[in-house]
């Protein structure tokens, strides 16, 4: 454990020699850029261009993906319902072709994607990079970015565009719908080389760089997605068939196999609710925090524990004083509040997840007030990233140098609970979700006390997942584990959509809400075989002949 040194924002000129694939690619290199020839002459130049490419994560992670493009889920939901062609029509499902947060998101992965590209070629255009393990890893870390924003832009759009060369003018920058399922086999590729060639993380690491736990960890969650349901040209949902299925199931248990080998990756030891302090105090912790992406305020957009997070007033101080107070919070985002009952009162993740409470300046103290909402549902927060865990005194009064934690230990763990339990080794999945359960003081759950943790009256019974073998019942505590464990974290909506159940979650949790106090509209504007996937970006459209002016299912 150690206090974060955001070591990705020390090499910011990293960015600068390597390539963008947005919409305008310029045909003449300007003079930062530099040929691969002349660039990758040495492992420290290599280390710089990887860098360049970790560079991209913080563009579009700052606010608009992973906090705002997942939203909404059966768990949060945009504040507010007015139009503003950003994150509320996208929360909302009133999304069009030409918003800009869609946009954003797009033009960052593929951004990433041809940084990596350029990066992986040119490592390996390198005399003895076979052999050179430094090369190997800093290959492996570059494959490991390409294949992290591939599996996003699948999950995100389905078939889409998509090589593994790097574009350098205007004539190659665009191409035709890839298949997903090839995309998935690139992803797996990628994956699989970075998890032979990276080391495991250890306690003088840092999360903020590619592991091998981080590749296996990774390689897991797109197996999930590629066994999942995802929704096709026609309109319609499908998964691979059932041989396909328990393949990648079975993969996900190999890799969860090598977690429990190597022994390294754990829980926080110091419970849940101080995991998500760490976050907000920014202390790195590699055993349960596997990949992070790094943030900096005053050098990028870390909105984490501002955008998301419990509301804070502006401090009414002069500049000069502003070491000596917290900054200020907008909470742009709710908690569906029912979630809040659904918890035991023992379970240490429900006041971690549910923010019920604000903070006020009062000008008396000359200090912000807490100030209690519990009996006011419309103001209660998601509550895991909060400026009152952070230290005193601000750069900017809206950004934190809080971290976004893409993947940890917990969500390994869940997901090879759900591979087992759908390749029938019903007693070790339920001794994985028992794992989780138990660290945040939850009764262990088992087919004897299911109805009374995962049915009416203690939550919503599920019309979409039939629990009336071992099979549903496991499906249906994964269904809320998931949700319990790892909400806000840009996992949720993937899961609903995999599982093919987003849009009856949606209506069913939209329904139960009191309208009078809770404004979330998504259920009533969800359209099934439109929603599940974004549109792609009409600028792309316009522009990229291959796609043929056609746009995904309903757009």
């Amino acid at each position: 454990m150690k206090i974060k040194r955001n070591i990705l924002y020390i090499p910011l000129a990293a960015a600068a020699l390597l390539p963008s694939a947005c919409n305008d690619i310029i045909t003449e290199n300007p003079d930062s850029y530099y040929e691969k020839d002349e660039f990758f002459t040495t492992p420290e130049k290599a280390e710089m261009a990887v860098l360049g490419v970790y560079n991209g994560l913080p563009v579009i992670y700052g606010e608009k993906d992973g906090m705002s493009l997942p939203c909404s889920d059966d768990i949060y939901y945009v504040n507010g319902v007015t139009a503003d062609n950003g994150r509320r029509d996208v929360g909302h499902y009133v999304v069009r072709t030409n918003n800009t947060w869609v946009s954003g998101v797009w033009e960052g992965k593929y951004n990433i994607i041809n940084r990596a590209n350029y990066t992986i070629s040119g490592i390996e255009s390198m005399p003895g990079w076979q052999k050179n393990t430094t090369l190997l890893r800093l290959l492996a870390e570059a494959r490991f970015l390409r294949a992290q924003s591939a599996l996003d832009l699948v999950r995100y759009w389905g078939d889409v565009p998509f090589k593994t060369e790097a574009s350098s003018g205007y004539e190659d920058a665009y191409g035709p719908r890839v298949p997903r399922e090839e995309i998935y086999d690139q992803v797996i590729a990628d994956l699989d080389f970075a998890k032979e060639h990276l080391p495991w993380a250890d306690e003088v690491g840092t999360p903020e760089r590619a592991s091998q736990g981080a590749a296996r960890g990774m390689l897991m969650r797109a197996l999930l997605s590629r066994a999942g349901y995802s929704l096709k040209a026609d309109g319609k949902l499908s998964r691979p068939d059932g041989k396909t299925r328990n393949e990648c199931f079975q993969a996900v248990i190999d890799e969860w196999l090598e977690f429990e080998a190597k022994g390294y990756h754990k829980f926080y030891p110091g419970g849940y609710e101080e995991l998500f302090k760490t976050f907000s105090q920014g202390i790195l912790d590699t055993s349960e925090s596997i990949f992070e992406v790094a943030f900096l305020a005053g050098k990028n957009n870390g909105y984490w524990g501002t955008y998301i997070g419990p509301l804070v007033a502006a401090p009414q101080i002069s500049s000069t004083e502003s070491s000596k107070y917290m900054g200020r919070a907008n909470a742009m985002f709710r908690v569906v509040p029912e979630w809040r009952s659904f918890f035991e009162e023992n379970d240490e993740r429900r006041d971690v997840m549910v923010c019920t409470h604000t903070y006020v300046w009062d000008e008396t103290l000359n200090n912000h007030k807490l100030s209690d909402q519990q009996k006011n549902p419309r103001n209660w927060f998601p509550g895991k990233w909060r400026r009152e865990w952070m230290s005193l005194g601000y750069i900017d009064p809206n950004k934190t140098d809080v971290n976004f934690c893409m993947l940890r230990y917990a969500d390994v763990v869940l997901m090879a609970a759900e591979a087992y339990a759908e390749t029938g080794n019903t007693v070790e999945a339920w001794r994985l979700i028992n794992l989780v359960r138990e660290r945040a003081g939850a009764t262990p759950a088992s087919s004897s006390n299911y109805a009374s943790i995962y049915k009416a009256p203690k939550v919503y019974d599920l019309p979409y997942i039939s629990d009336g073998d071992e099979a549903g019942r496991l499906r249906t505590a994964i269904y809320w584990e998931r949700g319990f464990e790892l909400a806000f974290e840009g996992q949720r909506k993937f899961d609903l959509l995999r599982w093919g159940v987003l849009g009856d979650a949606l209506k069913l949790f939209g329904d139960n809400v009191d309208s009078r106090i809770v404004s979330y509209p998504a259920g009533k504007n969800f359209i099934k075989g439109k929603h599940e996937l974004l549109p792609i970006p009409q600028d792309e459209i316009q522009v990229n002949p291959y796609l043929e002016n056609t746009n995904n299912p309903g757009y």
